[in-house]
């Protein structure tokens, strides 16, 4: 990271401030903890309120080993010691990396001195945690990406970053920041952990992550699915269905990415039941913040995203389906 300590001090600054700003705005305490990892493992801020953050600039220093595992385990080990007897906690990690592991092995930090010891122990412990803990990585190449799946990291938690420019850097700090912004909006619908942290599309959705937001069914009386046999605007579709057109009663069926706007609510679809869930937590549940964003449909075996429409002239797309909620 030596090509880029400054830049990452600026970065972790700016999310700091971004945290202290969203935290007022959304009520939330929120307390950071700060590692930084080379060949050791230190702890340079803990459990500090966010409010009181000072900058990182006289507490980050630059080392050319890359401890990662020693650094996840050593982390969450720690933070697992915070209180939680009152209240309603959760905990946020982000691992940020410019190369892969090569040094847990010899870390003073580390538990063991076996590379597949290490590998094992941090696979278990992110396997184990309680849905109240979401750890999430950045990892500079596909090989890196690879390498943390067999950590155990969930897949949509690793994201890829270009750790080769302050670009680069700039980028990766915009994706922790909506990563941040789906975590703390999902707060506030209840939802208290991901592992799906940095998913804005279907891959998010399944049953635990229902079940977590809080989502329940809408009753089936209340709704019904057209399939959609040619491309034809949304109004006329509805209205050939049977039903007396209103603005936000049609949902069409997401087919591709596209940005999607604050005031639009989201349904998601059980495909082998037909059951559709809506509501507030939909959005937070695919990590919409209350602002438009971009949105992916993704592949999904078990479920399907639908997005309210508010346009009497949408064309739909043939061999999808409408879902009218008259």
């Amino acid at each position: 990271m030596s090509h880029l300590s400054r830049k990452v001090i600026e970065v972790a600054d700016q999310q700091i401030a971004y945290l202290a700003r969203r935290s007022e705005e959304l009520d939330q305490e929120t307390r950071v903890t700060v590692y930084v990892f080379a060949d050791k493992v230190e702890c340079v801020i803990y459990d500090k309120d966010v409010l009181r953050m000072p900058s990182l600039k006289q507490l980050y220093r630059v080392g050319g080993m890359t401890a990662l595992l020693a650094a996840t385990l050593k982390s969450q080990r720690e933070l697992a010691q915070t209180a939680q007897l009152y209240g309603d906690h959760s905990f946020l990690t982000f691992v940020l990396t410019d190369g892969q592991e090569n040094a847990s092995h010899h870390c003073p930090d580390a538990p063991a001195r076996d590379q597949q010891a290490l590998v094992k122990a941090v696979a278990e412990m992110i396997a184990t945690q309680e849905d109240n803990w979401t750890l999430a990585v950045l990892v500079p190449d596909q090989m890196g990406k690879r390498e943390a799946m067999q950590y155990g990291f969930p897949k949509e938690n690793i994201a890829v970053w270009d750790a080769t420019s302050t670009q680069g850097l700039e980028e990766a700090g915009q994706v922790i920041q909506q990563a941040t912004e789906k975590f703390m909006v999902g707060r506030t619908q209840g939802i208290r952990g991901s592992r799906a942290v940095f998913s804005t599309g279907a891959e998010a959705v399944n049953k635990d992550t229902i079940k977590a937001a809080g989502l329940t069914p809408v009753n089936p009386s209340e709704y019904q699915l057209v399939p959609v046999t040619r491309e034809t605007a949304i109004r006329d579709w509805v209205t050939e269905s049977g039903h007396t057109y209103r603005t936000g009663c049609a949902f069409y069926q997401l087919s591709k990415t596209e940005k999607i706007q604050a005031r639009k609510q989201i349904a998601v679809l059980e495909k082998k039941t037909d059951r559709v869930y809506t509501g507030p937590q939909a959005r937070a549940l695919l990590g919409l913040p209350d602002a438009e964003a971009r949105v992916k449909p993704d592949h999904n075996d078990d479920f399907t995203i639908f997005v309210q429409s508010t346009s009497v002239n949408r064309k739909l797309v043939p061999h999808t389906r409408l879902l009218i909620m008259p």
